[in-house]
């Protein structure tokens, strides 16, 4: 049996452990802060960050309280990006330890948020407390983008923080977004890139009836085959020199029927597409459009059908896009810090699901480096008390190779 302790008792964590322990005490289900922000902004003004809040709202979407705290006034301005917004806890009754508690277990802390990505928040503030006692003011300005809105919609966090603080004159030379990047160990990997994402809804809208007088309806699970034989039958390409190939899946099919002997009016499929670089939005748009009219005429399965099936694409939500990241001054010193410290060499990756890197990008260079991704958003989601040690020596070397080459 492991042992648990509370953060009161348990003098021998580190600093990044302790600051993920008071992290994952508030229970910051997406949009809440759950006082998240208010621990970070305390954390960081003692380290001479000015630290400002900044709500956004939108008609459709929850307030979201964001964070934007900068240390320095001068150049080169390194920007550290992540969110304190989890993910709900699920069954609680499913967890070893309680999801909001921060106990510790055979070298394990449990929680919410551990591994995505309070962990790498903590982790960060520990290198940087460790960077200014040990250096002082950095020889540049180093500075936080927190928002509570990466685990929701999306809409008032970091894209909106971003445009705020431009707006105010803000320019960074490079940033890190403290995602869970790596696979098993800490310098495994490097995000340097992300697909695009891509979603949408089809309906086949069809004639409903009597299934034992099919030649009075149209039955539009039958010409939702047609459609989706299209989509899916020829992949979209066999991948690109840095990302993986483009990959469709449908994610639901619907009918809303629950009679057995009754054709259905209508029916409903929604698709989830991650693209690579050798397609943008409009030219995977256009190329869907032009499957699913072949489909509509193929009638392969919807046989006896002189008409093309009756259908309707609606896009859903908005197109991220793919990036990849090639500054070699970020990514060269990022690699140096892992392998001084590790003793690994990063692989470079563009392979996951999107972040919110997808909107630094627009603004600097941005790579991802993290924990381990292996339990996040998981029951008993936990990160080895070791690994937040490590990744904390990573961003300290990091930071001091960045500001000694600047």
């Amino acid at each position: 049996m492991g042992h648990l302790w509370g953060m009161n008792t348990a003098p021998e964590l580190s600093a990044a452990a302790r600051h993920l322990a008071a992290m994952i005490r508030c229970p910051s289900v997406t949009p809440d802060t759950a006082g998240t922000l208010d621990y970070l902004v305390n954390a960081l003004e003692p380290l001479g960050f000015a630290c400002e809040r900044v709500t956004f709202s939108d008609d459709e979407t929850p307030d979201v309280d964001n964070l934007y705290a900068r240390l320095g006034s001068g150049g080169p301005h390194l920007m550290f990006a992540g969110h304190t917004d989890v993910v709900p806890a699920g069954n609680e009754a499913s967890w070893t330890l309680p999801p909001f508690a921060a106990e510790v277990k055979d070298g394990m802390m449990y929680g919410r948020g551990a591994v995505d990505m309070k962990g790498g928040i903590a982790c960060f503030i520990a290198a940087v407390e460790a960077y200014v006692e040990k250096h002082g003011q950095p020889s540049g300005s180093i500075s936080f983008l927190i928002t509570g809105d990466e685990e929701g919609p999306s809409v008032n966090g970091t894209d909106k923080l971003l445009k705020w603080a431009a707006e105010k004159g803000e320019v960074w030379d490079a940033s890190i977004v403290g995602e869970p990047s790596n696979p098993e160990t800490i310098g495994d990997t490097i995000k340097n890139g992300r697909r695009g994402s891509l979603s949408g809804r089809i309906t086949v809208h069809g004639v409903q009836g009597h299934s034992a007088y099919p030649h009075l309806s149209d039955n539009p699970v039958r010409g939702m085959m047609d459609l989706l034989d299209a989509l899916l039958a020829t992949p979209f390409d066999d991948g690109t020199e840095y990302f993986q190939p483009t990959n469709m899946e449908v994610t639901t099919v619907d009918v809303g029927n629950p009679a057995v002997n009754v054709i259905p009016a209508q029916a409903v499929a929604g698709f989830n597409i991650r693209f690579n670089d050798r397609w943008d939005e409009d030219s995977l748009k256009a190329e869907i459009l032009a499957r699913l009219e072949k489909g509509a005429k193929a009638a392969r399965i919807r046989q006896g059908k002189d008409k093309p099936a009756s259908y309707s694409v609606e896009w859903i939500g908005r197109v991220s896009p793919v990036f990849l990241t090639s500054d070699t001054a970020l990514v060269d010193t990022l690699s140096a810090a892992i392998r001084a410290t590790t003793n690994k060499q990063a692989e470079l990756s563009t392979g996951g699901g999107t972040s919110d890197a997808r909107f630094i990008k627009d603004y600097c260079p941005v790579v991802e480096f993290g924990l381990i991704g292996q339990t996040m958003h998981q029951v008993d989601e936990r990160i080895a008390l070791s690994d937040l040690e490590t990744l904390a020596d990573v961003y300290l070397e990091f930071l001091e190779r960045w500001f000694a080459n600047s």
